[in-house]
């Protein structure tokens, strides 16, 4: 089903950003699909066939520092506002003024920020696994240290190099698999003296989910461009913090729908179940419809029909929203 997905790159923003596209040219309404870490715009293939085969023009990117796009070194390029006009340049480059936007993991980070910065580029919204958090009194990354310590990923990812230097011990499909197929609620965080990748388990069979050829395919992207544009995301959080101050309160308004596996990693961890299943949570995002299904953090992978049929729904119900 996948045979007529066309792959072009774009210059935006600064950068070349890589994006695979199918479904009816300028007829449909567009959904852009907003892939996380450590993943591609392949990690959707199952949705584009889904969305397309019902009338959508759907479009996955490689995120900048991912895949076919380009890679810039210096975490600063990689604040939440230059992967925001990465996806305003992509829209505008595709002659749409706005598009349905589904995002997971970093690209649900990115989604919403979309939403609170360009709100009028975003008919709706559906996002998987990380909610949408009000600028924390502290920056983020000196707070998870504290509370998680020196062995937790985010704090490992920190220093230029350091990750990298313990990834080379690995091939990338090990690397790939020991950081998609975690199958564990566990916070991720390593025993003092140990890094991250060492304390990872390869897992010694692959879910129904996902094949070997999927994740060497992947792995051989990888190969080629390292993982430093991946961690580089991690590394500009607390730059995030620092710019964010002007959208201190401010809410998103885009019509939302937000989807998290029961048995994600971060769900049980951080106080996550409790602030998405109360009402604090709503108060930041009030146009919002909460969704908890049986799964895992790569949601919509493990329970991709699911999720399908979860993404149709909701955006059929606004099809009409200008």
């Amino acid at each position: 089903m996948s045979g007529d997905i066309a792959h072009r790159r774009v210059h935006t923003n600064g950068t070349w950003i890589h994006f695979a596209e199918k479904g009816k040219c300028k007829e449909g309404p567009l959904v852009l699909l907003i892939h996380g870490f450590p993943q591609l715009w392949s990690s959707w293939k199952f949705q584009m066939d889904r969305l397309a085969d019902t009338g959508y023009r759907v479009v996955a990117s490689d995120m900048r520092g991912y895949g076919d796009s380009d890679c810039p070194p210096d975490p600063v390029s990689y604040t939440v506002f230059h992967l925001v006009g990465d996806m305003i340049g992509l829209l505008d480059n595709l002659g749409e003024k706005q598009a349905f936007v589904v995002g997971h993991d970093w690209g649900a980070q990115v989604a919403w920020y979309l939403c609170l910065f360009r709100p009028d580029r975003v008919k709706a919204l559906v996002n998987m696994g990380v909610p949408y958090r009000p600028q924390s009194p502290v920056k983020p990354v000196d707070f998870m240290t504290e509370i998680y310590g020196e062995g937790f990923y985010v704090s490992q990812f920190q220093e230029p190099g350091r990750a990298e230097r313990s990834f080379s011990q690995y091939d990338c499909l090990t690397i790939l698999k020991k950081f998609l197929l975690i199958d564990s609620p566990d916070l991720l965080a390593a025993p003092p003296g140990t890094e991250i990748i060492d304390f990872l388990e390869t897992p010694s069979s692959l879910p129904a989910w996902i094949t070997e050829e999927e994740l060497k395919t992947s792995a051989a992207k990888f190969e080629k461009t390292g993982f430093t544009g991946a961690l580089n995301y991690y590394r500009a959080m607390n730059l995030n913090w620092e710019l964010l101050g002007p959208w201190r309160g401010a809410k998103i308004t885009v019509p939302t729908k937000f989807i998290v596996g029961n048995k994600d990693a971060g769900f049980e961890s951080f106080g996550t179940k409790t602030y998405v299943e109360g009402e604090e949570y709503k108060s930041h995002v009030p146009n919002m419809e909460v969704v908890v299904i049986d799964g895992h953090h790569f949601i919509h992978q493990e329970r991709a029909q699911l999720v399908s049929n979860e993404i149709l729904s909701f955006f059929n119900n606004h099809s009409d929203r200008v």
